[in-house]
């Protein structure tokens, strides 16, 4: 097999209907639920930055009164009909509003993913940057990459906090960036400057974040360190001062 290739893979879709089993407050902004289920029995995600749609009761003038938002499957059993999402809690949101009153018992629509572009576990390090939003992406990778691997994330966050401890055989370096409450990338910038990655072997690079934010971060990475283009993924989790925006960036 090719090494270092990307696999993209498109699944067949469908909605499932989640019942909520437990709820665990990890951090005081990230909400940890865990879902049960008899309809998981062909459920796919083959890829840590997977998404799945999450639909909601909202005013935000859709025909039906719902809205959807993109959520990580933070982990899942297809045989034990288990699945968990973990909720980065906003000020406001129909997502937000929904974690933060949900009670055992309740019942969540979900659908996809639609598909997964599995990244190979054969690089030599891997750098994983990103805000609150991208936590279940980075601590799913963390904790699936293979033993020994090394693995540095960086991820901005609003109060030490939010910091998440995951149980990994790789090689983890955690770097944490309190943001003061700014939106831009230049804590951020600033951490993956100071930070200690490899500089020999073949590494992949994954970044998430406000969609501003992540695509300057890759472009100083494309530009300024003149890094491999095929071995970077980025994407805009959400755009500053719109709805319910997730962007590719690959431009």
């Amino acid at each position: 097999m090719e090494r270092h290739r990307i696999e993209r893979i498109r699944h067949v879709t469908r909605r499932r209907i989640l019942t909520v089993e437990t709820i665990d407050r990890l951090t005081p902004r990230m909400l940890r639920i865990s879902f049960t289920t008899t309809d998981l029995k062909d459920f796919v995600s083959a890829s840590a930055d997977d998404h799945i749609k999450l639909f909601f009761q909202s005013d935000e003038g859709s025909e039906d009164g719902r809205c959807m938002r993109d959520f990580t499957p933070r982990s899942f059993d297809t045989e034990q009909g288990k699945l968990v999402i973990d909720f980065a809690l906003h000020e406001a949101g129909p997502a937000t509003s929904w974690a933060v009153a949900a009670k055992v018992g309740d019942t969540l629509e979900i659908g996809g993913p639609r598909g997964s572009a599995v990244i190979p576990d054969d690089f030599d390090w891997y750098l994983l940057i990103g805000d609150e939003t991208a936590l279940p992406a980075i601590g799913r990778r963390v904790e699936e990459l293979r033993p020994d691997v090394p693995v540095t994330t960086i991820v901005a966050i609003a109060s030490l906090e939010e910091t998440q401890t995951f149980k990994t055989k790789a090689k983890w370096t955690p770097a944490w960036c309190v943001r003061d409450g700014k939106i831009d990338d230049a804590a951020l910038l600033r951490t993956v400057l100071e930070a200690q990655v490899p500089s020999t072997g073949e590494g992949f690079i994954w970044i998430a974040a406000e969609a501003g934010v992540a695509r300057a971060l890759r472009n100083y990475l494309l530009n300024d360190r003149q890094y491999p283009r095929e071995w970077i993924k980025a994407a805009g989790y959400w755009t500053h001062g719109k709805i319910d925006s997730h962007t590719r960036i690959d431009d």
